[in-house]
């Protein structure tokens, strides 16, 4: 395989065969980032999401209702969402983040770079081929925007991840090191040269790889991290020394997960332990029952976490152009008879509150009469200053229509047989619940 460096010239041939072993020892950590981000199922559901504060942040640039600061922006909320994806966008909004002696990004005081990056954004939400992606990228480019560089690639990797490569300090020290290229940080046209040698990469290994090219980042980003050696290019003396350091890292990984593959684990047990409690809870109080389309399978108890519910939801409720979304929601609870939305829960343990808050919006303003409904942000009792920070932003101004509640684990835990027992409808619940959004 021949890749392309950063000037454009081909430099020596790589030696596929350890990179692929390298690849799937990566594939095989339980610590790595295929396992604890890439697999990870929340990764999914942040998508619409994030496209959709994106439109958001569109929407208020052609308004001129953006404003000139990031705090509080429509950009902060989603910027900070992407932040929370785990290991490889950790830190993703430190680009984004006012710099006021550089007076960088020169996006909050200048009204042509605002509505420039707001054209970008546009024309990449809109298009769906890599032609109108890059030639997006290139107009963005031309503006030489201060402080706007390929960070913003992060943004349209959730847009199109099948196109676009992520794009951090730690990816590119990855790529230079299987590469033997010299991309520099900050520059649209290394990042653009960089993403070709990242999609070559990619197809000459597509069976340890996937098309979405989050997998080939976060194999970039955990061999810049430091996590896996690479050979020296000084022949077979070095490449044995390379084995030996790669087995040891790997048998450290075998025993000894690292405490935040430890914690991921630990809260995916916690989310499907809290969505079973709504299952029994929902079921008790004569409900229909949906789990989310991706999480039914899990197991829990001694089957899985979607026996005894639907296994599809009534064509009223994904008549919108939202369904997609809507069978992402973590539990809904539907009136038997006419299958109406009863309540819809988000269990948040430590995922992005924003995503969340997403999907019920989706709901409320996709079914007729949905927001008229009762919805639950079910979150551990030390994140209610989290849900109320979420709620407080401008970019969920509609939440004020909704009737949204915020409901401790505590509660829920302590209460939940006593109102499946002796309870009827939503009374209990709405006892145990805070309310979050509009007065009732």
């Amino acid at each position: 395989m021949r890749l392309i460096n950063d000037t454009g010239a081909e430099h020596a041939p790589l030696d596929d065969a350890w990179i692929g072993n390298l690849i799937r020892h990566w594939r095989e950590d339980p610590g790595a980032s295929y396992r604890t981000w890439f697999l990870w199922e929340e990764r999914i559901k942040n998508f619409r999401s994030i496209r959709r504060g994106l439109q958001a942040v569109i929407d208020e640039i052609r308004a001129d209702a953006f404003g000139n600061a990031y705090r509080g922006s429509s950009l902060e909320t989603v910027v900070h969402s992407i932040a929370e994806q785990r290991q490889v966008f950790k830190g993703a909004d430190h680009a984004f983040l006012w710099k006021p002696k550089l007076r960088i990004p020169d996006i909050y005081e200048d009204r042509a770079n605002q509505v420039a990056f707001g054209r970008f954004l546009d024309a990449c939400l809109c298009c769906s081929a890599e032609d109108g992606v890059l030639s997006a990228i290139h107009a963005l480019d031309r503006q030489r925007i201060k402080g706007l560089g390929p960070a913003a690639a992060n943004l349209l990797y959730f847009l199109h991840p099948t196109l676009v490569t992520p794009f951090n300090t730690a990816i590119v020290k990855g790529y230079n090191a299987v590469a033997g290229a010299n991309v520099k940080l900050g520059k649209w046209d290394e990042y653009l040269a960089m993403r070709r040698g990242i999609v070559a990469l990619n197809a000459a290994h597509r069976g340890l790889l996937s098309n979405d090219y989050g997998a080939i980042a976060g194999f970039l980003f955990d061999v810049g991290s430091g996590r896996y050696p690479l050979p020296e290019r000084d022949g077979a003396a070095a490449l044995a020394r390379w084995r030996e350091d790669l087995d040891r890292v790997r048998s450290e990984a075998a025993a000894t997960a690292s405490k935040a593959a430890l914690a991921a684990r630990e809260a995916d047990h916690t989310h499907t332990e809290v969505q079973g409690w709504l299952r029994d809870l929902g079921l008790a109080l004569g409900f229909d029952v949906w789990i989310a389309s991706n999480d039914g399978n899990r197991p829990y108890g001694s089957g899985r976490l979607s026996d005894g519910c639907l296994d599809r939801l009534p064509g009223r409720v994904t008549a919108n152009g939202s369904a997609e979304t809507v069978r992402l929601i973590d539990v809904i609870w539907l009136d038997k008879v006419g299958g109406d939305v009863a309540a819809a829960f988000e269990v948040e343990h430590t995922t992005s509150i924003y995503s969340g808050i997403v999907r019920m919006l989706d709901l409320a303003l996709g079914v007729e009469g949905g927001a008229a409904r009762n919805f639950f942000l079910v979150a551990p009792d030390n994140r209610e200053d989290d849900v109320r920070a979420q709620f407080a932003r401008p970019a969920f101004s509609r939440v004020a229509e909704l009737d949204l509640r915020y409901l401790p684990y505590s509660e829920l835990r302590g209460h939940r047989e006593t109102i499946a027992r002796f309870g009827s409808g939503l009374k209990g619940v709405l006892a145990i619940a805070k309310p979050v959004g509009r007065p009732r």
